[in-house]
């Protein structure tokens, strides 16, 4: 796994291969047999379809003279084009498909491969007069191929990929990725390039940690296979007014799957092919490292350059990059984005405090997006209502972090609040006497839960979660058991193989509810700011001026109190 940069069963399939050992699979259905036996047929049929154009390519005399003088000419040598098994399809109308169909392959996997075409009850070659580029999957088999053409055609488009079907999923995979999985582990980082001659070029100059995307936008999954290697993509474009409006296009994307994203313009209108095949692979190197920046930033030079003086752009802008940094919403990443939203507001000479209230919003709205999407499909799959229970777990990462401390304050107090805060109170007295203001927390539910567990113990009751479980409210209930439900646990592993005590919630559970109380009161602050600057901005009096500057600068000055006291870590969730 760890030197192939396979999956568990990936490997376990390429050990049994090479091996010759039978794996014994669970039972399966009829419908999923027949679609492993479809997608073994074209593995198997892409295999011996490669080895003929390979062969044409180097031993055919068309292909010599055509495919391999063309390849020649671009400058690629013997060596990169075995490994990358390159290979040409003759002009000939059925050449490939007389070989397949010779050979036994049936028509209809022929057809599903989309090697070959039938018309009229006869078969052609789809890709005929064109060089081949075989597209390899993770484990290096065969999925599917890219054709190039060759002579000038205006009817015929540039390249032509296999159509989608069991094992190829246009989506799902990235050219070169078999080649340049263990030059990006080793790196860490991927270069994203377009084409498939990019990626070739660059790894005949040495530069082996690149992938293609196929000329498209990428897709979640393609970001996935990227981030199963490194967390740090850099993508190469032309740096055209044209490679620069592709560069931001999708990248928000990338930043859900937590990557640090940096383009890099390929200047004098070059490509990353014809750059490293004119510059060489050192000065290709110094390209990147000198000119590749963080791609928020990126996006903010490039738009502020382009919005000049105009008002209306820059409005646009700053909610375009504040949804941008909403999309940076994994509980991993809070630090992150607020390292974000405190550069954007200094380029964008805005209020940091109106900026971050702005990516919350957006937030908010992919919260109520997802959670429309999970109730949509639990209505598909059950008549029952769906509650919160039922939303996926991946649907907690999406909550912002305002929603997630608010949470957090009510678990304190649920599973701390009977332990001991001092010599002379308890957790629940201590809490209860610093949370007095309601306006903190948002959730009129937990303001309940809070009201009732505050009732109970002040008639000396000693409340749990437990107590709630019994409540004939069922909707109260059922958000205690969630907010109870915390999925982070210490690992068996460091109890097991490190020295010493590892510290658990329930050592450190002072911390935690001070940490919660403290980012709710820096938040009332920062409301309070906000409010206090709309104020400002709407008056017309000295007076009232000078009294909300006052006040900005009282309001600051108890968030710089409270930040100190609570040192640079001020959220544990």
């Amino acid at each position: 796994m760890e030197h192939e940069k396979y999956s568990y069963v990936e490997a376990l399939k390429w050990l049994a291969n090479k091996y010759n050992v039978t794996i014994e699979e669970t039972e399966s259905t009829p419908e999923a047999r027949m679609q492993q036996q479809t997608a073994d047929s074209l593995y198997i049929l892409n295999g011996f379809a490669q080895q003929f154009f390979t062969g044409i390519l180097l031993q055919d005399e068309e292909g010599q003279d055509i495919g391999l003088s063309y390849l020649k000419e671009r400058g690629f040598g013997d060596d990169i084009i075995r490994k990358f098994q390159l290979g040409y399809n003759p002009s000939a109308a059925d050449a490939f498909a007389v070989e397949a169909l010779a050979a036994q392959y049936s028509p209809d996997i022929l057809q599903k491969s989309g090697l070959v075409v039938w018309r009229d009850g006869k078969a052609f070659d789809n890709y005929r007069g064109r060089i081949i580029f075989p597209i390899q999957n993770q484990t290096g088999k065969i999925a599917g191929f890219g054709a190039r053409i060759i002579r000038n055609n205006d009817r015929a488009p540039k390249y032509i990929n296999t159509p989608e079907n069991e094992i190829y999923v246009k989506s799902k995979i990235l050219y070169g990725s078999y080649f340049a999985r263990q030059a990006i582990d080793k790196q860490d980082e991927c270069l994203l390039v377009e084409g498939y001659t990019d990626v070739i070029s660059l790894h005949q100059a040495g530069i082996e940690n690149v992938v293609a995307s196929g000329g498209t936008s990428l897709t979640p999954d393609q970001l996935r296979l990227i981030r199963k290697y490194t967390s740090n993509l850099t993508i190469l474009y032309d740096g055209d007014a044209a490679g620069i409006k592709a560069a931001l296009r999708g990248m928000d994307l990338a930043f859900e799957e937590s990557l640090q994203v940096k383009p890099v313009l390929i200047p004098d209108q070059e490509d990353p092919d014809s750059y490293v095949r004119k510059k060489g692979a050192a000065a290709f190197r110094n390209l990147i490292s000198e000119n590749k920046k963080d791609f928020i930033l990126f996006q903010l030079e490039t738009s502020l350059a382009a919005a000049g003086t105009d008002s209306n752009k820059k409005a646009q802008l700053v909610n375009q990059i504040a949804e941008t940094i909403s999309r940076i919403n994994k509980v991993e990443d809070f630090t992150r984005r607020q390292d974000y939203i405190r550069r954007s507001a200094e380029l964008l000479k805005i209020d940091e405090t109106g900026l971050h209230v702005l990516v919350n919003k957006f937030l908010r709205e992919h919260i109520s997006k997802s959670e429309s999407r999970a109730a949509t499909a639990n209505r598909k799959t059950s008549d029952e209502p769906s509650s919160a229970t039922q939303f996926d777990d991946e649907l907690n990462d999406l909550l912002n972090q305002d929603e997630q401390q608010e949470r957090a304050i009510v678990r304190s107090l649920l599973e701390f609040g009977l332990k001991s805060w001092d010599e002379e109170k308890r957790v629940a007295d201590y809490m209860l006497q610093e949370f007095t203001d309601e306006d903190m927390i948002d959730n009129k539910n937990l303001i309940n839960i809070l009201h009732i567990y505050k009732t109970w113990y002040q008639q000396g009751l000693e409340p749990t979660a437990r107590n709630f479980l019994y409540q004939e409210d069922q909707q109260l209930s059922t958000l205690v058991v969630s907010i109870m439900d915390f999925p982070y646990e210490v690992s068996e592993n460091w109890r097991t193989f490190y020295e010493g005590k590892i510290h658990t919630r329930e050592d450190l559970y002072k911390e935690e509810v001070k940490s919660t109380l403290t980012y709710l009161k820096l938040r009332k602050i920062r409301r309070l700011i906000e409010m206090n600057q709309k104020d400002l901005e709407r008056s017309q009096n000295q007076d009232d001026q000078l009294m909300f500057m006052q006040t900005h600068l009282h309001l600051k000055q108890m968030e710089r109190e409270l930040l100190e006291a609570s040192g640079t870590v001020i959220v544990k969730i």
